[in-house]
């Protein structure tokens, strides 16, 4: 059935068959390949729902006092330990190149290949909130007055750091070519490339820092900080659902990649990453401190891990792995009404935050 429309002289037909057509034609990969940002009519809901989730919780790092923070940095009463302050300089060498890795990948791999116009939506939002992240880092990195090149040779000279680093990059690196997606071998690398990413690294990898750092909030230390990074960790709790739910429409659509020796090869990629990161939390928390040991933050992963997988539809590695920090879940659970943004009226500085401390003293 086609429809005619005429407006000022010109005339315009729609198709329904083919409006059709180009509905049924959307697909997480191999889909219609177009110029045209056809958002509708919407096939993949959760993406777009996802987008106005991600989009409603923006915020940015310079509405976030750090005054505070700096005085912890600089105290020398006791009240802040070395440890206290190794744990901040490893999230914040870490974490500087981490995001980063994170955003190219999402932008020339994993956006570069699927073909819904929703899910480069979505996935542009991704990038730009781990663009944000970065610029986080960037603010806690001047704020405090860490000489930058210092977090640079962290992540070049931990060999912890290195090994969890090298683990994603060269399983991006192999996609960032013309890939063939009909044969089942390339689907099953961008697949595993998605659960690298989303489940592993993001979903896993990131929550042992995350952890030792809301510990230092939950103490009232370096309070801006900890606020920054309960916001990252919401904006990362979104990043994991967008591509855990991408992962299980790429599979739907494409079953010859849910082969027993894929779900296995996922499986030993997890072990994998949840090794690499109890061996780097032996190196960010090298004795116990904030009443916290290496021990109990290797359980919260070996539990976080089973929980990606499981929500994948995999078995997990260990069948009775629980949470030794159930505070932590709490203060996860971020909502958007809880933040800065109706709580600054009597806190809320911009940049100029540390204007009130004497230049002599940075």
């Amino acid at each position: 059935m086609e429809k005619v429309y005429e407006i000022g002289g010109h005339k315009f037909f729609l198709d329904q068959a083919k409006a059709e057509e180009a509905f049924a034609a959307k697909k997480i990969i191999n889909g219609r390949d177009t110029m045209f940002f056809n958002i509708l009519p919407l096939k993949y809901h959760w993406a777009y729902d996802l987008y106005k989730t991600m989009k409603a919780n923006h915020w940015e790092p310079e509405d976030i006092p750090m005054q505070k923070d700096c005085e912890h940095w600089r105290s020398s009463d006791g009240s802040i330990e070395d440890i206290d302050r190794w744990i901040i300089k490893m999230g914040i060498g870490y974490f500087s190149a981490a995001e980063g890795i994170v955003g190219d990948n999402i932008l020339h791999v994993i956006r570069a290949l699927v073909t819904a116009p929703e899910l480069k939506l979505v996935l542009g939002r991704h990038a730009q909130e781990e663009n944000i992240h970065a610029d986080s880092l960037v603010y806690m990195i001047s704020s405090l007055g860490i000489n930058p090149h210092e977090a640079e040779s962290m992540f070049e000279n931990i060999e912890t750091i290195k090994k969890k680093t090298e683990f994603v990059v060269n399983n991006s690196a192999a996609l960032r070519r013309d890939v063939d997606l009909t044969l089942t071998e390339n689907k099953q690398k961008l697949a595993k490339n998605v659960f690298l990413f989303g489940q592993c690294m993001e979903g896993t990898q990131f929550y042992g820092l995350f952890g030792m750092i809301l510990s230092l909030y939950r103490q009232n230390k370096f309070p801006g900080i900890g606020q920054m990074f309960r916001y990252t960790l919401r904006d990362e709790s979104n990043h994991i659902e967008l591509l855990r739910n991408l992962l299980m429409d790429m599979i739907e659509e494409n079953p010859d990649i849910w082969t027993p020796e894929f779900k296995e090869d996922l499986r030993a990629t997890m072990k994998e990453a949840t090794d690499l990161e109890k061996a780097f939390i032996r190196d960010c928390l090298p004795v116990s401190a904030l009443g916290l040991s290496a021990d109990e933050f290797e359980q919260y992963i070996s539990y976080i891990g089973d929980r990606r997988l499981v929500g994948v539809g995999l078995a997990p590695l260990n069948e009775d792995s629980s949470n030794p920090f159930p505070w932590l879940a709490e203060m996860m659970d971020i909502q958007k009404e809880q933040n800065f943004f109706e709580g600054r009226v009597t806190e809320y500085q911009k940049a100029s935050s540390l204007e009130s401390v004497d230049d002599d003293d940075l």
